[in-house]
């Protein structure tokens, strides 16, 4: 009984938590209020509070988790409708989507040897650019740790999203693809919701360059897992 008010508490204060700072995010939409941050981190607080691992929680909510494949699936409908956009300009996107993938892994990789980290937390960074549930599979093809890559997702999801809003302002980018293409491959799903509240068209390519990034790194990574032997 009392694991089961443990997995139901757990439940609770991750969709609660939620539900209680997503209105924070819409009065004053910036990366620090975003619950992409200030859920875990209330997650966090509660863990050091009652003295609750990773395990633990990751036992009794695994299944969101799950969920985030058919979210990911749901944001085809907005590719279709600005199919016409994406088919004039497929040549420049992928461009950009194998461009931004490359310099995400390669940066990954050198900056974790420079600092000299572990051989499994190195192929862990790797996918970190690519969409949850698309860099746990890439992950766990490399040889990584997929729950430690789930982390290294939400992290970069924030840190691009800031510097996405930094860039926007800095550079003259006036078209919704190089918009999209901006948050969509450096920031997965959290740069596609933010590339939403710019405008429809930078949502739609954003999603497409999310997705294109993830099944990119899925498919390379064996090959990369090899070269990395």
């Amino acid at each position: 009984m009392r694991a089961e008010l443990l997995s139901l508490a757990w439940l609770l204060a991750t969709v609660g938590g939620y539900y209680l700072l997503k209105p924070l995010y819409r009065r004053r939409p910036r990366w620090w209020t975003s619950p992409l941050l200030t859920v875990p981190l209330l997650l966090l607080a509660l863990g050091l509070l009652l003295g609750a691992d990773y395990p633990a929680y990751i036992r009794d909510t695994h299944w969101l988790v799950l969920m985030l494949g058919p979210a990911t699936v749901a944001f085809a409908l907005p590719i279709h409708r600005h199919r016409r956009l994406i088919r004039a300009h497929w040549p420049a996107l992928l461009a950009g989507v194998l461009g931004g993938s490359a310099v995400a892994m390669a940066s990954a990789w050198g900056l974790a040897t420079l600092c000299g980290l572990d051989d499994a937390v190195r192929r862990s960074l790797l996918p970190r650019s690519v969409t949850t549930p698309l860099a746990m599979l890439a992950s766990a093809d490399l040889g990584g740790v997929p729950e430690l890559t789930a982390l290294f997702v939400v992290i970069t999801g924030v840190a691009g999203v800031a510097l996405g809003e930094l860039l926007l302002r800095a550079l003259p980018l006036r078209s919704a693809l190089a918009r999209g293409a901006l948050f969509g491959v450096g920031a997965h799903g959290a740069g596609t919701a933010r590339a939403y509240d710019v405008g429809m068209q930078e949502g739609s390519v954003a999603s497409l360059a999310m997705v294109l990034s993830g099944l990119l790194n899925v498919l390379l990574a064996p090959a990369l897992a090899h070269l990395l032997r």
